[in-house]
């Protein structure tokens, strides 16, 4: 994993059996908001281009994967303290740790067909340029969205068009914005980390609890893999709430949630609403079940590594596959290996 991956035959993968989209997160349900401000007249749209914040995410560097068919953006979701007060990191479970690191790492790839949404684990173990082998969201750590975009375009082969970050508070206040989502564990969660603490079942949970069942891993004897499949549920949640009519259609709720949507997001420096417009068309369709969603084949998940702890192996032929199929824009098909 150590260079590109080469161009091999493409093949298609499963998105979950959910069949529904990546948590992603919020980032989904974020960015579908802003598709309404197109249709809501030029002071509306430029009253959002003002919310939109911006960061430097790329830098030139020799042997930068050339750009395939298609776009993709790098979604990412931090897990920076910065902003929060000690009450409050008290409050999330987020603890008093001065790094940054990305819980959330998937890359959003839109062209002729899908679109599709690849969920990188954060504990994927793949080279991070100057830095050795290391899980996949300590690039940010060490480098910040430059050195993340840089790692995920190496160890994929795959060249990032686009990028996008929320972080923890960002969470909290869309889905408080919302008046909270409906989540349905299978099973009770309790993970004493995080500050989960569910039953089994249909539930609403506000905006502290959703970012609990989100960041849920240590109970799970699915780890990593397993908070994937709570991120999904969660954003296909969000993303419901925010296309309810009581708030796409009632502008008395509608600007205060996407005011709270954008001031959550950072873009690179080359995207502004139309490009989140675009975005967020992608994700829904992606919700509306136009898409597929999916995960990097893993090949062992929990590995031990000096230094680093348990980090998850890829399945080196599987996403070798799957980044050509996306490299090349082409169908992505079901496999037993996702």
């Amino acid at each position: 994993m150590g260079q590109p991956i080469p161009p091999p035959s493409s093949t298609l993968y499963r998105a979950g059996r959910r069949g529904r989209p990546w948590w992603r997160w919020t980032l989904v349900a974020l960015l579908v908001l802003v598709v309404p401000v197109a249709a809501g007249g030029a002071a509306l749209y430029v009253w959002a281009g003002r919310q939109v914040r911006q960061v430097a995410a790329f830098g030139a560097y020799e042997g930068r994967p050339v750009a395939g068919q298609g776009t993709n953006w790098l979604l990412v979701g931090s897990d920076s303290r910065a902003g929060l007060t000690p009450a409050q990191r008290k409050d999330l479970h987020v603890g008093n740790d001065g790094g940054r690191n990305t819980d959330t790492v998937m890359v959003l790839h839109s062209g002729g067909h899908g679109p599709y949404l690849v969920s990188i684990p954060r504990d994927s173990y793949v080279p991070v340029p100057g830095h050795g082998r290391a899980k996949i969201n300590e690039a940010y750590a060490d480098g910040g969205p430059k050195l993340l975009t840089r790692t995920v375009e190496q160890a994929t082969g795959l060249r990032i068009d686009r990028y996008a970050e929320v972080d923890f508070l960002g969470l909290v206040r869309v889905v408080d914005a919302l008046g909270g989502v409906r989540m349905c564990p299978d099973k009770p969660i309790e993970d004493a980390r995080s500050g989960a603490d569910f039953r089994a079942g249909c539930q609403e949970m506000d905006g502290r609890q959703a970012l609990a069942y989100a960041r849920a891993r240590y109970s799970d004897p699915e780890g990593d893999i397993g908070r994937v499949k709570r991120q999904r549920q969660l954003i296909s949640a969000v993303a419901d709430g925010m296309l309810r009519p009581g708030v796409y259609l009632n502008p008395f709720r509608w600007r205060p949630v996407v005011g709270t949507a954008l001031s959550a997001v950072r873009v690179d420096e080359g995207a502004g609403v139309a490009e989140l417009v675009g975005m967020g068309r992608s994700m829904r369709k992606i919700t509306d079940g136009g898409g597929r969603a999916v995960t990097v084949p893993v090949a062992r998940p929990g590995v031990a590594v000096a230094g680093a702890g348990e980090v998850l192996v890829w399945d080196e032929q599987g996403a070798r596959r799957l980044f050509q199929a996306l490299r090349d824009d082409d169908p992505i098909p079901t496999s037993d290996n996702n």
